[in-house]
């Protein structure tokens, strides 16, 4: 079977961009994983209207992807914290690598490397995000791999 012939309609990439597809969703997870947790932290961070940011933070909670948490401060009223699940925390390797690939190709050459330093906190070295196989063959790339439609995919008409 052609790849062109495999239906796009159980496609794993396709149903995670139905979930995580957009941009204001992804700079909300990346501010997530960092530690932010509250509304006001998110909006003053990334910038983005409180309707949008409403509205984001909704669909990732009944994505899974979130959770929250009451919280009250003295003297006010109970608030939301917004925390990942491991659902979410799965996602950060995806924005490890994009983070990686906007390091090396979405930056002008007068932006000093690197913007994030990301390192091993046992050793100091500097992460990556690599490809490897279930046999732990790691630093993959697409020529070391072979694409078949799994039990999943079904062929177009």
């Amino acid at each position: 079977m052609e790849w062109l012939e495999v239906s796009t309609e159980n496609c794993p990439v396709q149903r995670a961009l139905d979930v995580v597809g957009e941009k204001w969703t992804l700079l909300i997870l990346r501010d997530a994983v960092n530690g932010v947790r509250r509304f006001d932290g998110f909006h003053r961070h990334i910038g983005l209207s409180e309707a949008v940011l409403s509205d984001r933070l909704r669909k990732l909670t009944a994505a899974g992807v979130l959770t929250t948490v009451s919280y009250r401060e003295p003297g006010r009223r109970s608030r939301n914290e917004y925390r990942l699940t491991r659902k979410g925390w799965d996602l950060w390797p995806v924005l490890m690598a994009l983070g990686q690939w906007g390091e090396t190709y979405a930056l002008g050459p007068d932006v000093p490397r690197p913007v994030l330093d990301v390192t091993h906190t046992d050793c100091g070295a500097p992460v990556r995000v690599t490809v490897q196989c279930t046999a732990e063959h790691i630093a993959l790339t697409p020529q070391d791999v072979t694409v078949r439609p799994g039990p999943g995919a079904r062929g177009s008409s």
